[in-house]
């Protein structure tokens, strides 16, 4: 069974049951500050779950210019290590302690997911239709947010706790030489997740009627 048959029922029978699934995967869906390396499902499985996110995540055009990156292990370490040294860079040593006591709570988790966009694929639609050309990155970033959120989602249905984190463009040089990332393909976003460590805690929501209007 995969995700979306996961999240919304295999049958139609499962229907009612699985929008409800579908909602509580919403509404559960968490940023998780603690997170441990223990692993919820296997590699294959994780593998499974994004791959079927990329894949099914709807792009401008059906462009689909969404790349994904998985980093596990070493390389995930690696990541919050080499992101460390850059912040250290640019960071005043008195205040650094809170930014590294961050970073290896991201760096105590199971894994990380990089979000890119091929600017290829955008800089041809542009070349096809001019008349959008304007669009087409404002399109990327929000059919990556789609991608973001399903990933996250997936993660959650899964058993794991994540975050989203943005330390591009900081980071991008050296993320690209580390992982040979093709030199057109953008970061846009890193997700560090894990087991949940602890409790997010409670959320504070503005009048759901005050952001909903519904005319009929």
């Amino acid at each position: 069974m995969g995700f979306f048959d996961k999240v919304f029922g295999g049958t139609e029978e499962a229907g009612q049951t699985g929008k409800k699934d579908f909602l509580t995967a919403v509404e559960e869906r968490r940023s998780y500050y603690s997170i441990q390396k223990e692993q919820v499902v296997s590699d294959e499985r994780l593998k499974e779950v994004i791959e079927h996110a990329v894949k099914h995540t709807p792009s401008a055009f059906n462009s689909q210019s969404a790349r994904v990156v998985v980093l596990l292990g070493e390389h995930h370490e690696e990541l919050w290590n080499m992101t460390k040294e850059e912040l250290r860079k640019v960071v005043p040593a008195g205040n650094f302690s809170p930014t590294e006591e961050k970073l290896k709570s991201f760096s105590d988790g199971f894994g990380t997911v990089l979000f890119f966009e091929d600017q290829a694929v955008i800089e041809s639609l542009q070349q096809q239709y001019e008349l959008y050309k304007d669009q087409f990155p404002v399109w990327s970033q929000q059919s990556s947010g789609m991608l973001q959120y399903v990933v996250w989602t997936a993660l959650e249905l899964e058993g794991y706790g994540a975050s989203l984190q943005h330390y591009n463009p900081l980071i991008d040089e050296e993320v690209q030489k580390k992982w040979h990332i093709p030199a057109g393909w953008n970061l846009i976003a890193q997700m560090p997740f894990g087991k949940p460590g602890a409790d997010p805690g409670p959320k504070e929501f503005k009048p759901v009627e005050e952001r909903v209007k519904f005319h009929k």
